[in-house]
């Protein structure tokens, strides 16, 4: 049974404070988390755009962070943190605001009050409809993103290909290179655009979208059925209320979901990175077209299987524990504190 239109009515304010906040503390705890984690983001995209070469610049994660450190410093470290940033912020806060008004949608549909609990089913189909929406504001960021996180692995300008192949083509370019003045976020997107067009933007939305709508089921839905286990340990509240999370709670629940979030649908990231970054590190012919997501799949399988499509997973699992425990730690805190 719907809400009466008076009902409906007061709650109008309220729902425009609520979308509000979420977007407000979705930001903040994105932001925060996408400092700490961006490192290890570097590291898993360059992972990621090797599987197809035929010889690896890097053994593995710690190898690249190591050469990154050595050759470029924290800057390198951090190189593209701007449209992370950027894209942290649109990502939690469109994340968090259309999982919750997708909530209340159901609740209405259902004719179910808006304090009412859903079940894991039906969060699953609000946080699937939640990753849908926000694999379309994320791609254009991750794109930029990724084509920074990659300048680095390229000779430098007047430098031969053939030169770099006897002595460290599979390495990073030399150290000179890092003093080099490489296009900022703004220049590498006017040049996507210049060269093909705003829909160019969207290059790698297959991955994104597959990624975001399956990993915000695992993120979301992990979340909450370790979050209720853990309120099931103590009674509610003497009006019948859920309690709310303690601190330690929202961190652990949190973690568990970047667990689940980065494992569920890994390859499909691995191969977004390498769609992303066709154009930089394996150039073809001007006029020939990049090959499609499931070209691409298949060529990486081909490559390299399942090693090659979860290339970085072990360092993004490792740095979602606590990066993902932070966003929700902050999420909560802020819900609790001012929601």
């Amino acid at each position: 049974m719907q809400a009466p239109p008076d009902e409906l009515h007061a709650a109008g304010p309220s729902v425009a404070v609520r979308a509000v906040k979420d977007i407000v503390f979705g930001s903040v705890a994105g932001m925060t988390a996408k400092v700490f984690e961006h490192p290890f983001d570097l590291t898993k995209v360059r992972l990621q755009s090797q599987v197809l070469d035929s010889q690896a610049r890097f053994s593995g994660p710690i190898d690249c962070l190591v050469q990154t450190w050595r050759k470029e410093g924290v800057r390198g470290l951090y190189r593209g943190l701007p449209a992370p940033i950027v894209g942290a912020m649109a990502e939690n806060a469109s994340l968090f605001l259309a999982y919750n008004e997708l909530q209340n949608a159901l609740r209405w549909s259902e004719g179910k009050p808006l304090s009412q609990e859903l079940s894991l089913g039906e969060l699953a189909i609000a946080a699937a409809g939640a990753g849908a929406v926000t694999s379309f504001f994320l791609t254009p960021i991750e794109l930029v993103k990724c084509k920074m996180q990659v300048q680095m692995l390229l000779p430098p300008p007047g430098v031969a290909a053939a030169g770099l192949e006897g002595a460290g083509a599979g390495a990073l370019a030399p150290a000179d290179a890092a003093l080099r003045r490489l296009p900022g976020p703004l220049a590498v997107l006017r040049n996507v655009v210049h060269e093909t067009g705003l829909r160019g933007l969207w290059l790698g939305q297959t991955g994104t979208l597959i990624r975001e709508t399956g990993g915000g089921v695992a993120w979301f839905c992990s979340k909450e059925a370790v979050a209720r286990m853990l309120l099931a340990r103590r009674p509610a509240n003497p009006d019948g209320s859920r309690r709310s999370l303690a601190a330690w709670e929202s961190a652990l629940s949190g973690a568990c979901a970047g667990v689940a979030y980065n494992f569920a649908l890994f390859p499909a990231d691995t191969v977004k990175s390498a769609v992303q970054t066709e154009a930089e590190l394996r150039p073809r012919a001007p006029g020939e077209p990049y090959p499609s997501f499931l070209a691409t799949f298949r060529a990486m399988y081909k490559a390299q299987g399942l090693r090659g499509l979860y290339a970085g997973c072990g360092i993004t699992v490792a740095r979602a524990v606590p990066s993902s425990a932070l966003i929700f730690l902050i999420y909560d805190g802020l819900n609790r504190r001012y929601g």
